[in-house]
């Protein structure tokens, strides 16, 4: 790995109850990041935490290359992507760094894959945000049916692919650019995508729990899902009226079909004749609305206030505690 230059790798991490994941979590990355040239901080988020674990007990070891350890604690609970916007923004704002790795709290996200996606990153001119691509899932069958299900939904209603989560390393000089983008507020995958922000991939496996149980269920995958689409409002609207318009030529051409049958020939028209026309027309109607309706929704998605984490992400920072430094 080429050294990076003078500043140091922050690893965000947003955190909600896994304060236990975090001990063996931070010393496998110190372990892994100490055969490189790396100066490393790390910035964990408290996501609003519950639970009354010490979230400062475990730490009570001299680290090889991690420098600092800073908790950010929010306000209220925000789910993890908001976390990461407010993560995202707090150093661009507040710090001085080479890049920004962000991973999740319980281990999945594997500590033996950064350094790869930091070559990744250096390979790229640090120039490209690095996401690891999940070429494998370790979670039950059962959620794996329903994320494929998501993402065959995903697909259907923005044509885009998903490969890949909050995983990642983002240039620090990307940072102006990134914490502007108001999507990232919802998903901070989709947001990237939306803005036209330069990626890559790295094919990942995905790691195991250190502690505890998932709390991805089928409700937070929903949420996390449409919270990947919502990203996407302007591309499923204008969809949804293509679509709309569709149905609306459709009902006109059976409309048009049934009154020739009827009137320009001499085939014997059933009773049924009056009951599709007027299954036609209603159809129509309802199209119409529809169409109209998101046609509202478009222009009002236009003309209403975003949030945008560099502007607003101060009004959820509660408190910043240093709990480690190695000086």
């Amino acid at each position: 790995m080429k050294p990076l230059a003078g500043s140091p790798i922050i690893i965000l991490i947003p955190v909600f109850n896994d304060w236990e994941a975090l001990e063996p979590l931070i010393r496998a990355l110190d372990e892994k990041l100490a055969e490189t040239n790396l100066n490393v901080d790390i910035l964990l988020i408290d996501d609003g935490s519950t639970n009354a674990y010490d979230r400062c007990g475990w730490v009570k070891r001299r680290y090889l290359v991690v420098g600092t350890i800073e908790i950010l604690e929010l306000s209220r609970n925000l789910g993890h992507q908001r976390a990461i916007a407010v993560g995202l923004a707090y150093v661009q704002h507040k710090r001085r760094c080479e890049a920004v790795v962000i991973m999740d709290a319980d281990g999945e996200d594997s500590p033996e894959d950064v350094p790869r996606l930091i070559d990744a990153f250096v390979s790229q001119q640090e120039s490209r945000v690095v996401f690891a691509q999940r070429a494998r899932r370790s979670e039950s069958k059962a959620f794996k049916i329903f994320y494929g299900l998501y993402k065959a939904v995903y697909f259907l209603l923005t044509g885009a692919k998903v490969r890949f989560g909050n995983f990642s390393v983002v240039p620090y000089d990307l940072l102006p650019k990134l914490t502007v983008v108001s999507e990232i507020w919802n998903h901070y995958a989709a947001g990237i995508m939306k803005a036209r922000i330069p990626y890559v991939e790295v094919p990942t496996k995905r790691g195991l729990r250190l502690s505890g149980h998932s709390r991805m269920n089928f409700v937070s995958l929903v949420i996390h899902g449409l919270g990947a689409v919502s990203v996407h409002s302007d591309v499923i609207g204008v969809r949804a009226l293509v679509a709309m318009l569709a149905i609306i030529i459709v009902s006109m051409a059976g409309i048009l079909v049934v009154v020739i049958l009827r009137v320009f020939t001499g085939l014997a028209i059933p009773g049924w004749a009056s009951f599709v026309t007027l299954s036609f027309f209603t159809l129509m109607m309802q199209a119409v609305m529809m169409a109209l309706l998101f046609i509202f929704i478009i222009l009002s998605n236009r003309s209403n206030l975003v949030f945008i984490p560099r502007r607003d992400y101060e009004n959820f920072v509660l408190s910043v505690e240093r709990v480690y430094s190695c000086h």
